[in-house]
């Protein structure tokens, strides 16, 4: 059996502006560690994947910075999505392009590159698990993730049985409210993390048999350069949505390894050390009668005197200041501000 990594790293994060950019994007910045995201992600994995099977799945503006990060990584194993397609068109990019080295009984470990992972080592064992659930069944293997908290940020799964052991799915659930979140996290549901594990065979397989809106780049398959392959794409879609959602072949493994979707930057007072108080900091600050809030200062000094759950970003001459609760809403923010209010040239 043949092993394969698929880190999909597009997008930009626009919750970590003004440090994230389209030129410098959430996955290339050191949010956990002192190493950017991206490198973290390929790092954990490297233990169980050869850099040489591990393809990395982004914008064609990135290729060239994440090439210089990614040294191991080889320049062809590094593809340029020429615009956004959705999750479902980039997996079977990849999957076709694993197909054609490797076969169709070859495995995809198929993970973002904005997570945290506080334990690496059961991270890596239950993908492994789900690899040799996925091979055994022939099924489509997620990772649910065991929640920690009723969080309304993330989707969930419903596993048919509630005994912690692998089952199959019985549903999908889309971002709940708090209310319904808490609920779900009482009765076994799981986080839906978005970590899938299969054969490339049983892959392409399901989406050929469920999701018509890539029938049309199916047909193109490896032949296609990327252009006419994502082109070709009738609407964009998620995996899971278009696939998994779709498909009575899909199984579940719980996981409880410390996994975290670093979404925003009050997400880094869950991944980072703090203070007693609670507050999380980055570069030259001083706090005094302060709890739970978020500095980073990337130039001069933050000073902050009684208060609680800020986010103060210093970046450039430009300085952030929001609350950890509005930190989700960057993005209608940088929408309503103008290239110079961005800091653009």
């Amino acid at each position: 059996m043949s092993r394969w990594a698929v880190v999909l790293a597009g997008g930009v994060g626009s919750r970590f502006w003004p440090l994230s950019t389209p030129e410098r994007p959430k996955q290339l910045l050191p949010l956990v560690t002192e190493k950017p995201l991206l490198h973290d992600t390929v790092d954990r994995l490297g233990a169980i994947v050869d850099p040489a099977h591990t393809l990395i799945l982004t914008n064609a503006s990135l290729t060239k910075p994440i090439r210089k990060l990614l040294g191991t990584i080889p320049r062809e194993n590094i593809i340029a999505e020429p615009h956004p397609a959705g999750t479902a068109a980039a997996l079977v990019w990849a999957a076709l392009a694993i197909r054609d080295r490797d076969g169709r009984d070859a495995t995809m470990i198929c993970v973002h590159a904005d997570w945290a992972i506080g334990d690496e080592a059961r991270f890596r064992e239950t993908l492994l698990r789900a690899e040799a659930l996925a091979v055994k069944t022939h099924s489509l293997v997620t990772v649910g993730i065991v929640p920690t908290r009723a969080d309304p940020g993330f989707g969930y799964i419903q596993p048919e049985s509630e005994s912690g052991d692998p089952s199959r799915v019985k549903r999908f659930v889309e971002k709940p409210d708090r209310v319904r979140a808490d609920e779900m996290r009482n009765n076994g549901y799981l986080w839906n993390s978005g970590i899938f594990v299969w054969r490339v065979g049983d892959f392409l397989e399901e989406v050929d048999r469920h999701t018509p809106e890539l029938a049309a780049a199916l047909r193109h398959g490896s032949e296609a350069d990327a252009s006419q392959f994502f082109g070709s794409v009738v609407m964009p879609v998620s995996v899971d949505v278009g696939v998994l959602e779709r498909s009575d072949k899909v199984m579940v493994v719980p996981g409880d390894f410390g996994w975290d979707d670093i979404g925003t930057w009050a997400a880094l007072s869950r991944v980072r050390s703090r203070d007693e108080f609670g507050n999380v900091t980055s570069g030259d600050a001083h706090l005094l009668d302060s709890a739970d809030n978020v500095v980073h200062a990337e130039s001069g000094q933050v000073v902050l005197y009684g208060v609680n759950d800020l986010v103060v970003v210093t970046h450039n001459g430009l300085t952030l200041v929001t609350t950890t609760e509005r930190a989700s809403d960057l993005k209608r923010l940088v929408e309503s501000l103008s290239a110079a209010n961005l800091g653009e040239s």
